[in-house]
């Protein structure tokens, strides 16, 4: 395998409301992380995971992107996008930007469109519906809202502002690859990527993860974006086994650099509630078996795991004493980092 800068690298995200306000106003905005760069490079960080900072109504945290190639006022301006990027890349710092392509704001200009300009391109950038099935949003009730405009149901897995978007459009897809271009032409050095075992979904079948043009699209994205560049690329994928991370991050396969998995967050679910109502009681037994079978049946491949607040809590709160505090110390690194298996 030819090793590439991320192979050894620490990556810190940096949720940009919390991190560092930089005018006094409550909000962390850009400049206040461009400002701590040095205090980051101190610790030895070498990317930074950005969180979303498009423009955004907000509804989810910036994960409801209302334009791609702009950022949101409570953040900053695009200058100061800029900026953050060269004075981390003087520190060898790479940013990661956070794509959401999944999915848009209500708010986006292609929705807004659709919905007001039923004939119009942009109507089938989205999923429309005559009649809704019983698929269910992830943020509970149906995954259907109406449009009473138009008199159909759109597809939204998320908040209802969160419609998603319909990867079988061509003419979107290219827009999506464009817009990723914008962001790597300015520097930044890869894209965490949200929810991407979605863009295949077949609503109609009621298949959600893994639909079978899934891969097919993210070796068209490879080609027409960051295929040919020394970028990162990871993909959040709730719906992977290690036989599927397989696909996903086979340098031959010519999609991703690596996954996050979370077959170990759902140990604490309970079947047929929301993922908020979690058991209490977690099976540490379980936990060392899902770790155990990725670290070995994932062979070279690359794949990260990402913790849940709840299972952190689960197994410090089963210690005491100085190992309460040594859990709790390095739990979060074996849970949140990325790493070569």
């Amino acid at each position: 395998m030819q090793e590439k800068w991320w192979h050894n690298a620490v990556v810190y995200q940096v949720y940009p409301k919390s991190f560092m306000d930089s005018n006094g106003d409550g909000i962390g905005d850009l400049p206040g992380i461009t400002s701590k760069l040095d205090y980051l490079a101190k610790l030895g960080i070498t990317a930074i995971w950005l969180s979303p900072v498009y423009d955004s109504p907000m509804d989810d945290n910036g994960y409801d992107i209302a334009d791609y190639q702009a950022i949101a006022a409570i953040f900053g301006t695009m200058e100061d996008m800029d900026q953050l990027i060269a004075e981390a890349k003087k520190r060898d710092i790479r940013i990661i930007m956070d794509l959401v392509v999944n999915h848009t704001s209500d708010e986006h200009a292609w929705f807004v469109e659709a919905c007001e300009n039923p004939d119009s391109p942009e109507r089938d950038y989205y999923i429309w519906r005559d009649e809704p099935n019983d698929l269910d949003s992830i943020f509970s009730g149906s995954a259907w809202e109406y449009d009473e405009k138009s008199g159909q149901y759109y597809l939204h897995f998320f908040s209802k502002k969160q419609p998603d978007l319909n990867w079988e459009n061509e003419k979107l897809r290219q827009k999506i690859y464009e817009m990723m271009n914008f962001w790597i032409d300015k520097g930044i050095g890869g894209f965490r990527m949200d929810v991407i075992d979605m863009i295949g979904k077949i609503p109609d079948e009621k298949v959600v993860n893994n639909g079978p043009m899934l891969h097919p699209y993210l070796k068209e994205m490879n080609q027409a974006t960051f295929g040919d560049k020394n970028l990162l690329t990871v993909g959040e994928t709730w719906g992977a086994t290690p036989e599927i991370a397989k696909f996903y991050s086979d340098p031959k396969g010519q999609e991703l650099s690596m996954v996050f998995q979370f077959e170990h967050i759902g140990l604490q679910y309970q079947e047929g509630q929301p993922k908020w109502h979690y058991q209490k009681e977690l099976n540490i037994a379980k936990l060392k078996e899902i770790f155990n079978k990725w670290q070995t049946e994932l062979e070279l491949k690359m794949a990260g795991i990402r913790s849940s607040g709840t299972i952190m809590t689960s197994l410090v709160s089963s210690q005491s004493g100085e190992m309460t505090r040594n859990t709790a110390k390095n739990l979060p690194k074996l849970l949140q980092s990325c790493f070569i298996l």
